[in-house]
This record gives C-alpha cells, sequence and structure tokens, in this order.
C-alpha cells in the first residue's frame, strides 16, 4: 500500500467520531456561556464561576481530541472517547430529573449510549488497530 493510500474509515467510527465531536462542541459552547454569564453578572462568585466555566472548557477539550483521533483513526482515541460516554451518562440522567432541561438530557443519553454501541463495536475495534483479549497479533 503506497502512503497515498490510506484504510477505509468504517461508517461507524465516523459516526463515533462525529457524537465525540457533538459532546465537545456542548462542552465548549456550555463553558464559555458560563464564563460570559459569570463575567456580564454583576453578583454571584466570580472566582466559583470562572472556575467552573473554565473547567467546562478544558473537559470539552477531551472529546475534541478524541473527535479528531477516531477521525485519524488512532487508537490512543477510543479511550477517552468511551470514557466521555460513560461520564455523559450520569449528567444525562441528573438532567432528566431536572425541569426546563430534560429535552437536553435525552439527546445527551442518547449520544452516550450511540457513542458506547459504536466504539465497543468489533469493526471499530478492528479499524482502530486495537487487539481483543485472546486475539494474535
Amino acid at each position: 500500500m503506497s502512503s497515498t493510500e490510506q484504510t477505509p474509515r468504517p461508517t461507524r467510527l465516523a459516526v463515533a467520531a462525529g457524537v465525540a465531536l457533538v459532546e465537545a462542541l456542548g462542552l465548549l459552547v456550555g463553558g464559555v456561556y458560563m464564563l460570559v454569564r459569570v463575567l456580564t453578572d454583576g453578583g454571584g462568585d466570580l472566582t466559583g464561576g470562572v472556575t467552573l466555566g473554565v473547567t467546562v472548557l478544558a473537559l470539552g477539550l477531551i472529546p475534541l481530541a478524541a473527535a479528531r483521533g477516531l477521525w485519524r483513526m488512532r487508537s490512543w482515541s477510543r479511550g477517552p472517547a468511551v470514557i466521555t460516554q460513560i461520564l455523559a451518562l450520569p449528567v444525562a440522567w441528573q438532567m432528566l430529573q431536572s425541569e426546563g432541561v430534560i429535552p437536553y438530557g435525552i439527546a445527551l443519553a442518547v449520544l452516550a449510549v450511540t457513542g458506547l454501541v459504536l466504539l465497543v463495536n468489533p469493526a471499530t475495534t478492528e479499524a482502530l488497530g486495537i487487539r481483543r483479549p485472546g486475539q494474535e497479533s
């Protein structure tokens, strides 16, 4: 295979990258929103609000890196992507318990479950070059 040829990217892997990207964008937009809100609102805890906004922005970089890695078919990217999906499930559950954000909780739960199913799929694992236990090299 020449250097210009590349293994075709399975659809499942492309969709998993898309799921991670949507989650990353949600976190990044949420972090910016929190920062703008705390900086333009005169009251409240400025230090706590800025810390929370910056933390959410930093957390958005994890699925963003995972999405890029999945798109480029890098084996390391599956770990951060799976962790992001697992962490999204309790967040979705909490959102489902709070009035006003239930639709967002449903969307996040669907994204997280979809992402997990796609990431543990054998075709995705094979495309990323990850060997299953007991599988020879």
